[in-house]
């Protein structure tokens, strides 16, 4: 869309053209867009890296068209007294966004609603960012959300994002903050119609070294279809980040503040659908990792995760689209469970502890099947590494992890870690992590279990075959009934054929 297209277009109700992502529009004309529109009108209030945001659109011209004030409460007394005091007393955080937010966008429309609120559009933009100190001890990051009207005299809608920031410069941190501000405005008014194409232009003019988004929410009226779960899924679907979570109330959590100063304990699964031997897995591990000395047991969160692989057709084409539905129905059923859920695109595990160790230093549990402690020692999925295989146990054991092994059924045989033989030149490193507590076999598992696989309970579910309720969780056998999940027929044939799943291994 050129620019004197796009400074003219009507907003929401007025605009009827499917929306376009324009990545030829640059930050500057952006912000001359916005400028030159007549309708919007508002504040902005940044706290922390400058005031970069407003910067950009004072130097675009034709600023006096959209900014009614701008304000920077750098000292914590005056932020306080303009914005109230938090229970917790961290400025950079959402809640402080949200006081921002709320304080902001109500002044506005206090002040200025009889004067011109017939034909104007307000908005409010915040952001509390930490940007990179003088000795560059701490990292970037921060919180940017904005509140805004589609309509004169309408309800409001609000963005909120969390990003990390990644410059090693203060003054290019302040420069991406400015330019991700711009594309949030810009964003808001011009591609709220389609929240994808909303999502990918927060990135324009910016690079994926520079900055990540590891949290986003949309609400409001404009957004009722908006589901944030999926939006979770497409941040780390087009690398903006390379995990997201949210919890068992299905809200998009920030996961820095999620799993922060907490012990994690981690099970990975396709999930398709949640089984009893998951189930099994999650509270024979979660019960042993508590019986570690150095747990603290009151502050514990189990993560359930999916990678961007799991969420496709077994030996999928890696460029294969996800089934959004599909992954829909994993998330609503482990959220029915109780669990805290995490999208990832670690498909190695040391690549997942180097993130969840980022975030907090004390000590995490990963509950894993026998399966993959194969693969965790088969050196071909290391050869991008110059280090290999020791590099990727470099990261993966030097935390304060310990793996908690699920095991397998095969040939009546019951594979464990005493019976795990790895190619001989890893045999004194694979006892060095047994001797060191670093890898343990689940005990007191129910052995009946490991007769069961995924892949065969799917198979009966599909055919609406008789039993497969016995292999699932009441609560889970009610939903997929309830809603015919995983291609169960809502209809199920009178004479259907049972479907034997025994003496198989879960995965």
């Amino acid at each position: 869309m050129p620019l004197a297209d796009t400074v003219t277009a009507p907003l929401n109700k007025f605009n009827t053209m499917a929306v376009i992502h324009n990545k030829d529009l640059g930050t500057k004309q952006k912000a001359l867009a916005i400028n030159l529109n007549p309708q919007i009108y508002g504040s902005f209030a940044e706290i922390g890296a400058g005031q970069d945001v407003a910067a950009n659109f004072f130097k675009a011209g034709a600023s006096s068209g959209t900014i009614a004030k701008t304000m920077s409460a750098y000292d914590m007394v005056v932020s306080d007294a303009i914005y109230g005091t938090q229970k917790v007393r961290r400025y950079v955080s959402e809640p402080r966004l949200i006081a921002m937010l709320n304080h902001e966008y109500g002044l506005i429309v206090e002040r200025l609603a009889s004067q011109r609120g017939d034909n104007t559009t307000f908005f409010a933009i915040c952001d509390t960012i930490s940007a990179l100190n003088y000795h560059k001890t701490n990292e970037g990051h921060g919180w940017m959300g904005i509140r805004f009207q589609l309509q004169p005299n309408g309800q409001y809608n609000e963005v909120v994002i969390h990003v990390n920031l990644l410059d090693n410069d203060n003054v290019m941190q302040q420069q991406a903050v400015g330019v991700l501000g711009v594309n949030l405005l810009y964003a808001s008014f011009y591609y709220h119609e389609n929240p994808n194409v909303f999502l990918q232009s927060l990135m324009d003019d910016l690079s994926r070294d520079r900055l990540q988004i590891d949290m986003v929410r949309f609400e409001g009226p404009d957004f009722a279809k908006v589901d944030n779960r999926l939006m979770s899924l497409h941040l780390v679907k087009y690398g903006f980040s390379d995990a997201a979570v949210f919890g068992p109330d299905g809200k998009n959590l920030q996961p820095s503040e999620a799993l922060y100063k907490k012990h994690a304990v981690v099970i990975r699964g396709r999930f398709r659908p949640v089984i009893n031997v998951h189930m099994d897995m999650l509270n024979t591990g979660v019960k042993q990792f508590l019986q570690e000395a150095d747990v603290d047991k009151e502050n514990v969160m189990v993560v359930a995760e999916l990678t961007l692989q799991s969420l496709k057709e077994r030996d999928a084409d890696p460029l294969a689209e996800i089934d959004e539905k599909d992954f829909l129905d994993r998330v609503d059923i482990l959220c029915s469970l109780g669990q805290t859920v995490m999208i990832s695109n670690f498909h190695e595990y040391y690549k997942l502890v180097a993130y969840m160790s980022k975030i907090t230093k004390l000590k995490l549990g990963v509950v894993l099947g026998y399966p993959n402690l194969e693969y965790i020692f088969a050196e071909e999925h290391y050869q991008d590494l110059q280090g290999g295989i020791l590099e990727s146990f470099a990261t993966l054991f030097s935390r304060k992890v310990k793996l908690f092994i699920y095991p397998t059924l095969r040939d009546g045989v019951i594979w464990n870690c005493l019976r795990f033989y790895p190619p001989p030149h890893l045999i004194d490193l694979y006892r060095y992590l047994i001797a060191n507590n670093k890898i343990e076999d689940i005990r007191h598992y129910r052995e009946s279990n490991l007769n069961v696989q995924t892949d065969k309970v799917l198979q009966m579910i599909k055919q609406g075959a008789s039993g497969w309720e016995d292999y699932v969780p009441a609560e889970v056998a009610v939903m997929i009934k309830e809603r015919c999940l995983f291609g169960y027929p809502c209809e199920v044939p009178p004479a259907s054929t049972p479907v034997v799943v025994t003496d198989e291994k879960i995965n």
